[in-house]
């Protein structure tokens, strides 16, 4: 191989020691994702389901948080898909490094998801905004398999939720 060839992201769940660089990962990607401070990002990760890390060349270029139905987690977006939808994994958020699109992370993240919850019967849900506008991230999805399941609007914010069915050993093949 040569020298130009891309690095490649290994998937791994979190370790205490990623807050540092997973922290500047979620600020850059407001307002796709609200701002956190350290403490509320562990408070989030320590009630997840499972977080999942990104690794380039030794150092996070992206995580997926994801939480599970049934915890006492106060977002709205949360609460709706509570109220609609049971035995889930929410992706409460995915951030990849700017500087690290391009490797397939957020798809490397995804798969991991659904890999790891495989054979559960636990559908994967999500929103991406549609004010302020987020096509990327919904196309991201819809690419995945997610599709439409409803619409809230929060004032300054509005979100579109997306739900892909529960991944099964069969249906990863044919994906």
């Amino acid at each position: 191989m040569t020298s130009s060839s891309q690095p490649t992201a290994a998937i791994r769940p979190f370790q205490p020691g990623d807050l540092n660089h997973l922290l500047p990962l979620n600020t850059a990607a407001v307002p796709a994702v609200n701002e956190l401070t350290a403490e509320e990002m562990l408070d989030l990760i320590n009630q997840a389901l499972i977080c999942l890390v990104a690794e380039v060349d030794g150092t996070p270029a992206g995580f997926l948080l994801c939480i599970g139905d049934g915890t006492d987690y106060s977002s709205l977006n949360y609460k709706w898909l509570s109220e609609k939808v049971s035995n889930f994994a929410y992706t409460d958020r995915i951030c990849v490094d700017e500087s690290r699109r391009g490797l397939k992370i957020g798809e490397k993240l995804y798969r991991a998801l659904f890999e790891h919850f495989e054979d559960t019967g636990r559908s994967f849900v999500c929103e991406v905004n549609s004010r302020p506008p987020n096509p990327g991230s919904l196309r991201f999805h819809q690419r995945l398999g997610f599709e439409e399941i409803g619409t809230a609007d929060h004032g300054e914010k509005a979100v579109v939720f997306l739900r892909k069915p529960p991944a099964t050993a069969n249906a990863g093949a044919a994906e």
